[in-house]
């Protein structure tokens, strides 16, 4: 039987910073499941790229004072600790600015062309009177038309998924000025996503098992009738507006002087670009390559970006002539301690070059995330705690320290040599050769969750066998030389099983396991038989270390500049009472003197919010303390705890608006955490000027807003 043949890529990210937690994530999930394929003998293509295009990258290269292709350049020479630190091996990382893009992005366009999608529209945009600029959609912000959250993008809600047109959007504004935009005309190409061809085929594309159950269900929604923000409704799916004016950094649109082509039609073309690169470089037919009709071609990306890659992208594919997806595979966010949003300045952050800089090793992540990975679109969370016992406790505790009980003796009385197993040790190595089938099928289906559950149930009944042999009583007994060695023996061959199942996830780990066992690099083919009797292994070296709970105290302390101390309230300098006379100047304002003098730069590191008091109750245990539930528009309410107490009662708070520090760095506290400020004026002498008066903004001013 012919090996597979795999295309494999990832989202690709913009190359306006650097990675972050959430792309090493997605980069690890699609390793594990490359190198999977590997070991079941496939030949497999894995490439990434960065995404360069854009008005963003334009916006922020002119801010650095460079060139958008320095600016790129910059971001990417940045990659390769990340990815060689986290053992990412992707075959290559190119840029949707090469010319293979360029190329390919304009022959798909022509072939879309060719075949009646491509349509010119006169269209009104938003147009920034500020910065004299059309504004790209992502630039644009407002009230999402149809769930009504606040600061969405022009293009797509976070919150609910709904695509629309930036026109759609209520209040808008722009996101580089702040200004109100205004509608200026514009001649724009659009692609007929709406055309019959399209829609007929994407509904049976999406609903015919490409795609994981709970995104076909939501993908079914787009089909449906809908109801316009002006209460129209219209049917199926709306085009698509892939054009942007200048000034604009992308691939100028054939035979359209001052258009370029919006960036995500480039990006994923930027996947088969990759691919081409690669494949030049090597001296091989790309055209070849993608016309075998035996090539599989699949995708890893997060639901944030499922729009794109279940309609557009394989629309695209399917009008201009080329092979589509054979699957998108779709994975949830990464949240931390409990499902919160990582933060840095809250020191919820996951930051991966810190966590490599710890001396923490990568393969305790690459675990981690594979035994809480399952192949759904779920999100999965990052708790210190647990991330510490799985890692100590099964993937040293169970696996590892399975070669450490048994090396040792193999190596001093046998001359590391095995023997042959007893009948209970042949009987358990069979039930773990066994189980190969099982956990291959995991990883085929990235539910890699199960894969390391079974490896690790499987590693705990070779712990049981270990525990009812007792080789270090063996050692001490005469005439039990071959039950010593038998029993070694097991062990040895159990644990080359257990490192063959985890070597997707654990890969450096499997490298040092082969060199130490004296084998060829391990597939699965290899899971039916055993190294036999005479084998000869390796002296044995520690192979891995414990998470220490200082290094993950580490990895979570709030960076030093948003550490500063919390306090109950902030002092707000008062003007001098009407009529004072002359002797009132010899106090200061307020009871204090003014503080000295910052910077607008300063000032502009406290981030000030308007925040609503959801609800405030009292402290039990505490006089002092209220504790306010805020709503800082953030889709979620905060925890804060003010010294407030003695001037209000928490009825008076509650439906107020206040203004809150919303990057202070969270207390935490006998009572719980404190996660910000509310501020409010007090005199420097509380005794003469007793008082606490707690900030109420003018009416109009909603929760999230900046005060600046």
């Amino acid at each position: 039987m012919p090996a597979r043949k795999i295309f494999v890529t990832t989202a690709l990210p913009y190359a306006n910073g650097n990675f972050h937690i959430g792309h090493i994530m997605e980069y690890i999930q699609a390793d594990i499941w490359v190198r999977f394929q590997r070991m079941q003998g496939a030949e497999v293509n894995f490439v990434g790229a960065d995404d360069t295009h854009g008005a963003p990258i334009m916006i922020a290269a002119e801010k650095a004072g460079k060139t958008p292709q320095q600016f790129v350049a910059d971001i990417a020479a940045g990659r390769k600790p990340y990815l060689e630190g986290f053992h990412i091996r992707f075959d290559n990382w190119h840029s949707t600015d090469a010319p293979e893009n360029h190329a390919l992005a304009r022959q798909i366009y022509r072939d879309l062309q060719a075949a009646g999608l491509i349509e010119t529209r006169t269209i009104e945009q938003f147009f920034d009177p500020e910065k004299n600029m059309f504004l790209p959609d992502r630039f644009i912000k407002g009230e999402c038309p149809r769930c009504h959250a606040r600061d969405q993008y022009g293009d797509n809600c976070e919150n609910c998924g709904a695509v629309y047109a930036p026109t759609d959007l209520i209040e808008p504004y722009s996101a580089l000025s702040g200004a109100k935009p205004v509608l200026k005309s514009s001649d724009h190409f659009f692609f007929q996503l709406s055309d019959p061809r399209c829609v007929a085929f994407l509904q049976e594309w999406t609903q015919d098992g490409r795609l994981q159950p709970e995104v076909a269900n939501k993908v079914k929604e787009w089909f449906s009738v809908r109801t316009n923000p002006d209460g129209s409704t219209s049917e199926g799916l709306g085009d698509w507006d892939i054009s942007r004016d200048a000034p604009y950094f992308g691939i100028e649109i054939p035979d359209a002087p001052g258009k370029y082509f919006y960036v995500w039609l480039d990006a994923p073309v930027g996947y088969l670009a990759s691919l081409k690169n690669l494949l030049e470089k090597r001296g091989q037919s790309y055209d070849d390559y993608v016309a075998d009709p035996q090539l599989e071609q699949y995708h890893f990306i997060g639901k944030d970006i499922v729009t794109f890659h279940t309609l557009f992208w394989p629309a695209m594919l399917k009008f201009s002539g080329r092979k589509t997806p054979d699957a998108v595979f779709v994975h949830g966010f990464l949240t931390v301690n409990n499902g919160e949003k990582m933060s840095k300045s809250r020191g919820t952050g996951l930051d991966p070059l810190k966590y490599l800089g710890l001396g923490m090793n990568a393969e305790w992540l690459r675990y981690y995330l594979a035994a809480k990975l399952n192949g759904r679109n779920e999100d999965i969370d990052f708790n210190a705690e647990d991330f510490m016992a799985r890692v100590n406790s099964d993937l040293i505790g169970k696996f590892v320290n399975i070669a450490s009980r048994a090396a040792g003796f193999l190596t001093k009385r046998f001359g590391g040599r095995l023997g042959t197993p007893d009948a209970d040790g042949a009987a358990l190595l069979e039930a773990l050769r066994a189980q190969a089938g099982a956990i291959a099928e995991a990883y085929e289906r990235r539910d890699t969750a199960r894969a390391v559950r079974e490896t690790m149930l499987l590693a705990d009944r070779v712990n049981g066998y270990v525990d009812a042999r007792k080789p270090w009583e063996l050692a001490k007994q005469e005439g039990q030389e071959a039950a010593l060695q038998a029993a070694c023996t097991t062990c040895i061959e159990a644990f080359r099983l257990l490192t063959l199942y985890l070597k997707p996830v654990l890969p450096a780990l499997a490298s040092q396991v082969e060199a130490f066992l004296n084998v060829q690099p391990l597939t699965f083919a290899d899971a039916p038989a055993l190294l036999g009797e005479g084998h000869a292994i390796g002296a044995y070296q520690h192979l891995m270390q414990r998470v220490d709970i200082k290094q993950l105290e580490a990895l979570f302390e709030v960076p030093a500049a948003a550490a500063a101390p919390a306090a109950p309230a902030v002092n707000a300098a008062a003007a001098p009472a009407a009529g004072a006379g002359a002797g009132a100047a010899t106090e200061p304002p307020g009871g204090e003197d003014i503080a000295p003098t910052i910077t607008i730069d300063d000032f502009a590191k406290i981030d000030l919010r308007i925040a609503l008091i959801v609800n405030c109750e009292p402290v039990e245990g505490s006089t002092k303390l209220l504790r306010l539930t805020l709503d800082v528009g953030e889709g979620r309410h905060r925890n804060v705890f003010s010294g407030i107490a003695s001037a209000y009662r928490p009825e008076e708070l509650v439906g107020k608006l206040t203004v809150m520090v919303a990057n202070l760095a969270p207390r935490k506290m006998k009572f719980g955490v404190s996660e910000g400020m509310v501020l409010a004026a007090s005199h420097g002498n509380e005794k003469a000027h007793p008082g606490i008066h707690v900030l109420n903004p003018w009416p109009g001013a909603t929760p999230g807003m900046r005060v600046r």
